[in-house]
């Protein structure tokens, strides 16, 4: 007989948007999938951190920790974006002091359980959660600057046949010569920088010997967590991203191809 058809939810970079999160967790029941992962980067960006845990924990989603979380944990001063254009750390500033006097301490010392990576099988073939990347929490893996012998090579190096990230903000995957697979399974915070107000989470499907991604886009109400957003002060150029689709910060992060996709 044949092996029963085994899936996982993949999604990360919450950014505190707690309305795309139920969006998106009542549209994975209806999917029939086995297993929730959240890849990090739970606050940030949106209004209301705070309101992101309880969904997490009530729809037992396994959640490993990203950079942001990493911070808030460990009381860091940043958010350890990584970015280095005094703008994109300015705005990563206000969003960081926003994002840790709205998180609680209880939330805090949650964060401080999460691993750093997950491990699981699916299908037979095992799978490695990170956020940024297996070597460095906050590494930027883009599809038009990172070669498939690099991945080849993370997944020799850290024993994996299929990888996943979030980090970016721009879901991708590449089905490598070896068979294997990697994935950026996208974030639900925000859009990624394409005019249009959805964003992303990914399903994992093993059948038959082979693993597939499937990228689910979630609409969500955009218009109501902008205007939070305004309620509590974030930047207006947070905002305007949420309603239009395009990315007026984190500019600098950006490949040449993935930046003249955008507007800015």
């Amino acid at each position: 007989m044949p092996a029963p058809t085994e899936r996982a939810a993949l999604f990360g970079g919450i950014y505190s948007n707690h309305l795309a999160l139920t969006a998106a967790l009542a549209g994975i029941q209806t999917r029939n999938i086995d297993s929730i992962y959240c890849l990090g980067d739970l606050g940030a960006f949106g209004p209301h951190p705070d309101r992101v845990y309880p969904l997490l924990r009530d729809n037992s989603v396994k959640t490993l920790a990203g950079n942001y979380d990493d911070s808030l944990a460990r009381d860091l001063p940043d958010c350890q974006c990584g970015y280095t254009d005094p703008r994109d750390n300015q705005f990563a500033r206000l969003s960081y002091q926003y994002t840790y006097c709205n998180t609680s301490e209880e939330n805090r010392a949650w964060l401080r359980t999460l691993p750093g990576e997950i491990r699981f099988e699916l299908g037979g073939r095992r799978v490695l959660l990170c956020h940024g990347s297996p070597r460095r929490q906050n590494e930027f893996l883009w599809d038009s600057t990172t070669p498939s012998h690099f991945l080849e090579k993370l997944c020799d190096d850290y024993e994996a046949d299929v990888i996943a990230v979030t980090h970016t903000g721009i879901k991708w995957e590449r089905e490598l010569p070896s068979g294997r697979l990697f994935v950026n399974v996208g974030v639900l915070g925000r859009p990624e920088n394409d005019g249009t107000r959805q964003v992303w989470y990914t399903v994992l499907t093993a059948e038959e010997n082979r693993i597939e991604a499937e990228f689910v886009s979630v609409q969500y109400d955009a218009g109501t967590l902008a205007r939070q957003m305004r309620q509590e002060g974030l930047p207006e150029e947070f905002a305007q991203t949420i309603e239009d689709g395009w990315w007026t910060t984190c500019l600098e992060i950006l490949p040449a191809r993935e930046r003249q996709a955008g507007r800015y």
